[in-house]
């Protein structure tokens, strides 16, 4: 990537941000280290916020990377950056689940809650927040921009056959990571636009080349430490809480886990969407849930096969998992269904919005929920019918009318 030096004029507060990242993340890697004993809640707040402060570093750092190296690599390692926290929690469930079946739940609350998250929370909030910042009633998306949402569709098209068979098995791995594979391909050959970066990566960003690229190596290596060291206390400190709260530890793993990782993603849309730059902001979420309905689940069955030690060991879904990945597929769908015209309205955000609460704070009705997704799913590719085609052709390179 042909990058031009720019000097960026960098408030105080951003060089505080960038060392309280580091200082947050210490008592949780300290503890993951030594092993030390935390009560499950104190554990639960302080592995979580070591797992925060990581995200962040990583997100600086693979921002920092688009500077320094190819392009379709910076793709490749910002997807794979973009589910790493999540991953690394599931692998801990998922890797568990092979010994004890009582793990496999919390592999899929986590995978779930990550998903659902992102669309009924981070798409509505990237639109209010460009809403109420330009005066603005919509955010519309680069025609590029349709790579994301075809490849969205496709894995979400796939991702109805995992309840209805029961199961992730390693057919299921081999499919959702080629669709990765063909996605980060497809969008690294689509032309960019120099980054403009927000927050403390500008510290980065105007060091000389080397000093850049060995803060950069430092933070990728920091972070990549904490998370491995953070991850498993983690997902043990949520169900501890849970069973010594009485709260559901299905629900803490599903929710709680997620936002603590998900968060600094969640900031930096905002902070794009707050400058204007909506349609860049809303696309990273995107982006995020074609790594996670993709990488993320297609890795499962995979670390499970290894955790087992048995090649062919399906990874097999009861009755209730089944109902959440159904669930989290119609969301999905109704996402595609919103944006293949790639138009995100006042309309569109608050049925995603209400939609998901609604699932959230009443789970005894997410089954209706769920019938309620597909069913505004069909009508709304109804009325955006005219936009299916295009969006294949644009994913799939294919000339419409010299159009790319």
């Amino acid at each position: 990537m042909n990058y031009k030096s720019r000097n960026y004029n960098i408030d105080p507060y951003l060089y505080l941000l960038f060392i309280l990242a580091f200082l947050i993340a210490i008592p949780g890697l300290y503890c993951g280290l030594t092993d030390k004993h935390v009560l499950p809640q104190l554990g639960a707040v302080i592995f979580g916020i070591a797992v925060f402060g990581a995200a962040f570093i990583l997100s600086w750092a693979a921002e920092a990377a688009q500077i320094d190296i190819s392009e379709s690599l910076a793709i490749a390692i910002l997807a794979l950056i973009a589910v790493l926290p999540e991953y690394a929690v599931d692998f801990v469930f998922t890797w568990k689940a092979a010994h004890d079946p009582s793990q496999a739940h919390y592999a899929i609350a986590n995978m779930t809650g990550a998903n659902r998250l992102l669309v009924g929370i981070g798409w509505p909030a990237v639109l209010l927040i460009y809403i109420l910042a330009k005066k603005k009633k919509c955010i519309i998306l680069e025609k590029k921009h349709r790579v994301e949402v075809f490849y969205l569709a496709m894995a979400t098209l796939y991702s109805f056959t995992i309840p209805l068979k029961g199961s992730l098995n390693l057919i299921d791995t081999v499919i959702l990571v080629t669709l990765f594979a063909m996605y980060t391909r497809r969008a690294a050959k689509l032309e960019s636009e120099e980054p403009d970066f927000v927050g403390p990566v500008k510290i980065i960003a105007n060091m000389s080349k080397i000093s850049r690229r060995i803060v950069t190596i430092i933070c990728f290596l920091f972070s990549g430490v904490v998370i491995f060291f953070v991850a498993e206390p983690f997902a043990v400190s949520l169900v501890e809480t849970g069973k010594t709260l009485g709260i559901n530890e299905f629900l803490l793993i599903q929710w709680l886990a997620p936002i603590a990782s998900e968060a600094p993603e969640f900031i930096v849309a905002a902070t794009w969407a707050m400058r204007g730059a909506a349609s860049s902001a809303l696309n990273a979420l995107i982006s995020s849930k074609v790594n996670q309905w993709t990488l993320l689940v297609g890795t499962i069955p995979l670390v499970f096969a290894i955790s087992s030690g048995v090649v062919w060991r399906p990874f097999v879904l009861d009755q209730f998992q089944d109902h959440e990945l159904f669930l989290t597929a119609a969301q999905s769908l109704f996402a595609v269904a919103v944006l293949v015209n790639l138009k995100l309205d006042r309309l569109d955000g608050g049925l995603l919005l209400i939609l998901f609460l609604a699932q959230f704070f009443v789970d005894k009705i997410r089954l209706e929920v769920t019938v309620v997704y597909v069913a505004l799913a069909i009508i709304f590719h109804i009325l955006h019918r005219n936009s299916l085609i295009p969006a294949a052709r644009t994913a799939l390179n294919f000339k419409n009318h010299g159009e790319d």
